[in-house]
């Protein structure tokens, strides 16, 4: 019998003043939240539907609520296209791997 490979943990990178790390959206949702891992990523879930920049956009003001921080400090990649997107957000680093750690629900966040 072969074992199943391990997915991946949630992690992320940190500089002087921000932390990046991936998400995986869920547009046009029952309902908006931010938590829980997929794989590598964050879950993402917005009612909004993927047409005109419009699910980034409820993916950024929702992070930022999340992270406690203004819009203008959480960045998408600016081509991000599809389910997975990388997000930098500004801030100390500490805190937001702190906060990003528990929203995931990965105490090994690495």
């Amino acid at each position: 019998m072969s074992e199943r490979p391990e997915a991946p943990a949630f992690r992320v990178e940190t500089g002087r003043d921000w932390a990046g790390f991936w998400i995986h959206v869920t547009p046009r949702a029952r309902s908006e939240r931010v938590g829980g891992a997929h794989g590598d990523a964050l879950r993402v879930a917005v009612k909004a539907p993927p047409v005109e920049g419009k699910a980034n956009r409820a993916c950024i003001a929702l992070l930022a609520e999340a992270l406690g921080l203004p819009r203008s400090a959480v960045d998408l990649d600016p081509g991000a296209r599809g389910r997975r997107k990388r997000v930098r957000a500004r801030g100390d680093p500490a805190q937001l791997a702190t906060r990003l750690a528990s929203l995931a629900g990965d105490a090994g966040l690495r």
